[in-house]
């Protein structure tokens, strides 16, 4: 028996939006590297293949709002990281600041599946074991920022 798979447009969106993920993370390893504005770090970004195909509302929602709202996703994220911010690999702390992003302000996406997206993004960017890492704080941030869905999602899987 085979396992059913996506539609078509589904797919499609999911790719757009993962390629805009990509996107964002791009731009935010730059801002985070050059302190450069936004505006030229959009241009920058949207000049690169990896914007190709990206859902461009999405990228835009969390290039300029990881940007414009870091201090507030840093301090969501630091109950839960074992250093400053400051001190994680660029692509880490974009990752987890596009995860925590997501959590706060995109709630139609299942919490799972931003920390998965997190997780994918930081297997291919970062380090060995930083999807690891990105993982758990991102675990613990979604049960700060979304309780009663992580409350529901640990329910429905005893």
């Amino acid at each position: 028996m085979s396992t059913p798979k996506a539609s078509p447009r589904r797919s499609a969106a999911s790719s757009a939006r993962r390629r805009a993920r990509q996107a964002a993370l791009t731009g935010l390893y730059q801002w985070l590297i050059s302190g450069e504005e936004p505006s030229v770090i959009q241009v920058n970004v949207e000049e690169q293949d990896v914007h190709a195909g990206c859902d461009r509302a999405h990228f835009e929602s969390l290039l300029h709002g990881c940007i414009g709202q870091a201090a507030q996703l840093d301090a969501a994220l630091t109950r839960h990281v074992d250093r400053p911010t400051a001190d994680l690999s660029p692509v880490e702390h974009a990752a987890l600041m596009i995860g925590a992003y997501e959590l706060s302000h995109c709630i139609e996406i299942p919490y799972r599946v931003v920390i998965n997206e997190a997780v994918e993004l930081t297997k291919a960017f970062g380090g060995t074991d930083g999807h690891k890492y990105v993982n758990g704080v991102l675990d613990k941030t979604a049960a700060d920022l979304r309780p009663l869905e992580v409350q529901a999602g640990k329910a429905g899987r005893s």
